[in-house]
């Protein structure tokens, strides 16, 4: 299929893109948060039309390759629907039966406000690096940390950022990641040889952000104590708090020990909280039911739910939107895709890549390449796997001819397409985590340090020239690391 695609100039190629900035810029400026509810899938739909213009008008592209490209480009992020189906089951029923609740509850008299940001940061990493996912560590306690540091006076930007900062490390070097093992594998690299080499421009990106937030939390001077008794005060009011109800994250916890794939977990999850909020809230249930225990438990999966607590803060953050609230992920997803595939299909992707591979002269342009296409990849694809797999496949070759290991292109590529994703408004990962955690994507991207410093630091080790090996090098490299 690539021989096939027209010879595009790059700056021709660039156009869709620059058309998909523009209207984002728009759209972002007049919709501002509800620019998810439909406004962004048009601006991505317009800027797939523009590409296929291009490429069937001025380059007589067949609309079956560009047809075929998206539907490759569908089928790849067919599995992250179902995932995010479950992360909004998972959502109402964690929170309506008393589950988020009650972490937030203790969470509060756990956590010190002095050490809040630290602190989230670090049990995300954790949890993450456990569960080797970061979106099933953000729909989980990732909602708990939003609660509790919301009562103790954090904005929510800040409080997503520590987050995010945190499930991203843990997901970028546990070895049940699918994103570190699909950049080993793309690279050619062992993985746990991978992850050695990720921990070079990975540990000191995550010991800035741990010491950013460590400051931070230190100099916050708000005073929480009353918002934090109100928020105790109004969860005890409403739902049934006890330690018993942690056993829903124990759960959960074996599940992931067991090495379960992720929908396999987040559905048995689902369902032992729906299945304990029958019996330990029993009112909650016929409330949202009205009357209807099982119209209750089926509303909580699927719809909006909201309980009235006394505490319009409090109010909001336990409301849940259930599946349906995931319906407009699921349509920006499916837009992405469309204008990933435009762009592939249209032979403009492979244009705008291989002018940057161009410019490559030695190992500082070629990481700096390779990382400049990771985050372009994830703005124009719309799709972390899609970043990765597309940076990997373009620069593999390029890499070799120039002598440098493949482990230096797997750690690239994680560098910057799987860490930057979150950042990017249309992303699949950035509108997963923003409608999760009911934090806009711009309104966190300022505060997830160690997603902005893992490619800067990528570039900084090249530049550097520490531990970066030819292969005529390889045996000395071996040696050294032992």
């Amino acid at each position: 299929m690539k021989s096939d695609l027209p010879r595009i100039h790059w700056t021709i190629a660039l156009v869709p893109f620059a058309v998909l900035v523009a209207l984002q810029v728009l759209v972002i400026k007049h919709f501002g948060s509800d620019a998810i509810d439909g406004a962004s899938q048009t601006a991505l739909l317009f800027a797939a039309a523009v590409a296929v213009a291009i490429a069937m008008v001025g380059y007589k592209v067949p609309w079956k390759t560009i047809n075929g490209a998206i539907g490759d480009n569908i089928k790849t992020v067919g599995p992250a629907v179902i995932v995010l189906f479950l992360i909004g089951a998972i959502s109402g029923s964690w929170m309506m039966s008393g589950v988020v609740p009650t972490m937030i509850y203790y969470g509060m008299k756990i956590i010190t406000p002095s050490l809040f940001l630290f602190m989230a940061c670090i049990i995300c990493a954790l949890v993450s690096l456990i569960t080797g996912s970061s979106w099933t560590t953000v729909a989980t306690v990732g909602i708990a940390l939003i609660g509790i540091g919301t009562a103790h006076g954090y904005s929510a930007g800040w409080t997503a950022g520590a987050i995010i900062s945190g499930a991203y490390f843990g997901d970028k070097i546990s070895p049940l990641s699918d994103t570190t093992v699909l950049a080993s594998s793309v690279g050619e690299v062992p993985l746990f040889k991978h992850i050695r080499y990720m921990l070079i421009t990975t540990v000191p990106s995550f010991t800035i952000a741990l010491i950013i937030f460590l400051v931070v939390s230190l100099s916050h001077s708000a005073e929480s104590g009353t918002q934090a008794a109100s928020f105790a005060e109004g969860l005890q009011s409403t739902f049934v708090i006890s330690p018993w109800l942690l056993l829903v994250p124990l759960f959960t916890g074996i599940l992931i020990a067991m090495r379960l794939p992720a929908a396999v977990i987040l559905f048995l999850s689902a369902l032992l909280a729906g299945l304990v909020m029958m019996v330990v809230q029993p009112d909650i249930v016929a409330k949202i039911g009205e009357g209807n225990n099982f119209r209750g438990l089926m509303l909580t999966y699927y719809s909006s739910t909201s309980i009235d607590t006394g505490n319009e803060i409090l109010t909001n953050l336990v409301q849940t939107r259930g599946m349906k609230g995931m319906l407009s992920t699921v349509f920006l997803i499916f837009c992405a895709s469309a204008f990933g595939g435009s762009l592939t299909g249209g032979g403009m992707m492979t244009s705008i890549t291989e002018a940057l591979a161009r410019g490559v002269t030695g190992r500082r342009s070629l990481v700096a390449s390779t990382v400049g296409t990771g985050l372009f990849a994830n703005m124009a694809t719309g799709d972390q796997y899609l970043s990765i797999v597309l940076t990997g496949n373009i620069f593999k070759q390029l890499y070799k001819d120039l002598g440098y290991e493949g482990r230096l292109l797997s750690r690239s590529t994680e560098d910057s397409a799987t860490v930057t994703s979150v950042l990017v408004p249309w992303n699949t990962c950035g509108m997963t985590q923003s409608m999760v955690l009911k934090v806009p994507t711009l309104d966190f991207l300022p505060y997830c340090f160690f997603n902005l410093i893992s490619p800067l630091m990528s570039i900084t080790v090249a530049l550097i020239g520490y531990k970066i090996f030819r292969h005529e090098e390889d045996g000395l490299a071996e040696k050294q690391e032992e």
